[in-house]
């Protein structure tokens, strides 16, 4: 691995001349928190069209890629094209009736978080010289009972959970634009 002269061991030169692309991305992530936290409702519905129309462009690709690529054994082909039928079908769903959407994708991140809690623990419990077993199985603690929560009372999580999204996203965005801004000075 060479280096320039020991100067700039890690190149932060070279990073330094596109300090803007970190500062652009960094307001396009701090408005998108802004905009989550002033409209949680329509950030919510945003998503779930999102994932609808994702998932019928799944669709599409699948069921193209079943008849048109030549390369593909007979059954794969047919569980390219079932699986791109499918996708369509719960795209299609999705995008039709949102809110039933927004429900079940917390019901399955609500399961999600308590399967990974269990994860955790169990992974924590298994190595007993793994550095940090303590806060494993905290953040497992946490997971499920996020994943509890979520699962009891999923409108109101979701909207909880939209908002903290929200503010993860401005802290990201503001790091990003600071970041972006010291690279350009350390040029």
């Amino acid at each position: 691995m060479a280096t320039n002269g020991g100067a700039d061991p890690l190149g932060i030169g070279r990073i330094g001349r596109h300090w803007g692309l970190l500062v652009v991305f960094g307001v396009i992530t701090l408005a998108a928190g802004v905009c989550a936290v002033v409209w949680p409702g329509i950030t919510l519905l945003a998503a779930a069209i999102v994932f609808g129309v994702q998932l019928i462009v799944a669709g599409v690709y699948r069921l193209v890629g079943a008849f048109a690529l030549p390369d593909v054994a007979g059954g794969t082909r047919v569980l390219l094209a079932l699986l791109g039928v499918l996708s369509l079908i719960i795209g299609l769903y999705a995008v039709r009736h949102v809110l039933l959407t927004i429900i079940a994708l917390a019901l399955l991140l609500g399961i999600f978080w308590i399967v990974n809690g269990v994860i955790e623990i169990f992974t924590a419990g298994s190595h007993q010289q793994m550095h940090g077993r303590g806060w494993r199985v905290g953040m497992g603690i946490l997971s499920i009972i996020a994943g509890i929560i979520l699962l009891a009372i999923p409108a109101i999580s979701v909207v909880v959970l939209v908002v903290v999204l929200s503010v993860w996203l401005i802290i990201f965005g503001v790091t990003e634009i600071s970041l972006g801004l010291r690279l350009r000075s350390a040029r």
